[in-house]
C-alpha cells in the first residue's frame, strides 16, 4: 500500500513575514546598528495586526538578527548573530541520532587540515600568543576529574583560535560546531574520566609543533601535523569511548551530587 506523504506544515503569518524581513535585509544591503521600520509602518506594509508583528520580530530576535529595544529610541535593530545559537540547534538536531566521536571525526580529519593551512600566513602575534598561552594552562591541569574536563574543553578552544582566523567562513563554522559535538560528547560521556596522559600529552606536543609550523609558514608541514593529530585524537577518542560504553548515562555518583532540591531530583524521587 503506497503511504500518502504528510503535509507541510503551513506557514504562521508572522513565519512569513520575518522571512521576507530577511530577504529585506540582504536585500538592502543593511549592516549591524541599522533600524527596521517601526511596529506601525509594519502593520501597514502587511497589513496585519500588531501582535503578528511584535510575533514576527520576536522570531528575527530569537535568530539573533535583532535586538529589540524598548522606550525613547528604541525598535528593531540590526544585530551581527554569532554561532551559538545556529550550532545549538544543530547539535539538538543530532542530539537524538546517536552520534560517536568516529562519526565527528570523519568529518573533522578531512576539515581541521584544510582549516589550518587556510590560516597560514594569517595568525597574527595576539593570535600567537593566545594559542601559547592555551598550551600553557593545558599543561598546568591539576590531576583532578574537573581540571581534566577543563583540559579537554581548552584542547578544543585551541583549534577554535584556529578556525576563527579562517578565511572561508562556512568552514570555519563547520571546523567550530565539530568542536561544540566534541564538547558535548566529552561532557555526557564523561570522556575526561579516567585520566589519560598519553592523550594530554600527544595534544600539548601537536599543538606546539603545529604553532612552530604556523610561524614558519610551512604548509606542507602545518598539512602533515594537523592531519596526523587528528589520526591520533580519533584514536583515543575511540578508546575512551569503548571503555566508557559499559557505563550509564548519568552514573550513579553524579546522580549523587545533584541538588535535592532541584527539580530533576524532586522528579526522580516521586
Amino acid at each position: 500500500m503506497v503511504q500518502t506523504p504528510s503535509p507541510r506544515r503551513r506557514q504562521k503569518l508572522a513565519e512569513l513575514i520575518s522571512d521576507d524581513i530577511k530577504r529585506w535585509i540582504a536585500t538592502e544591503g543593511m549592516v549591524e546598528g541599522d533600524r527596521l521600520p517601526n511596529e506601525r509602518t509594519l502593520m501597514e506594509l502587511y497589513g496585519c495586526a500588531k501582535g503578528t508583528v511584535r510575533e514576527a520580530l520576536k522570531i528575527l530576535e530569537v535568530e539573533g538578527l535583532i535586538t529589540l529595544k524598548t522606550g525613547p529610541g528604541g525598535g528593531a535593530i540590526l544585530h551581527t548573530p554569532n554561532m551559538e545559537p545556529a550550532s545549538r540547534m544543530l547539535r539538538n538536531f543530532l542530539h537524538f541520532r546517536s552520534l560517536d566521536g568516529q562519526q565527528v571525526y570523519q568529518l573533522r580529519r578531512l576539515l581541521e587540515v584544510e582549516m589550518a593551512v587556510s590560516v597560514i600566513g594569517r595568525l597574527s602575534e595576539e593570535d600567537f600568543a593566545t594559542l601559547e598561552a592555551n598550551i600553557h594552562s593545558c599543561e598546568c591541569i591539576q590531576p583532578n576529574d574537573e581540571d581534566h574536563r577543563r583540559q579537554r574543553f581548552l584542547e578544543l578552544e585551541f583549534h577554535n583560535c584556529l578556525a576563527r582566523a579562517c578565511p572561508n567562513p562556512l568552514l570555519a563554522f563547520m571546523c567550530r560546531f565539530l568542536n561544540d559535538m566534541l564538547r558535548d560528547l566529552v561532557v555526557v560521556k564523561k570522556a575526561y574520566i579516567p585520566e589519560r596522559k598519553q592523550f594530554d600529552e600527544a595534544n600539548h606536543n601537536y599543538h606546539r609543533q603545529l604553532v612552530d609550523a604556523f610561524r614558519a609558514e610551512d604548509s606542507e608541514r602545518v598539512s602533515q601535523l594537523m592531519a596526523e593529530h587528528m589520526r591520533d585524537a580519533e584514536g583515543h577518542m575511540s578508546a575512551l569511548e569503548a571503555e566508557m560504553a559499559g557505563q550509564m548515562l548519568i552514573a550513579p555518583d553524579t546522580l549523587a551530587q545533584v541538588s535535592e532540591d532541584s527539580p530533576l531530583m524532586q522528579m526522580l524521587q516521586r
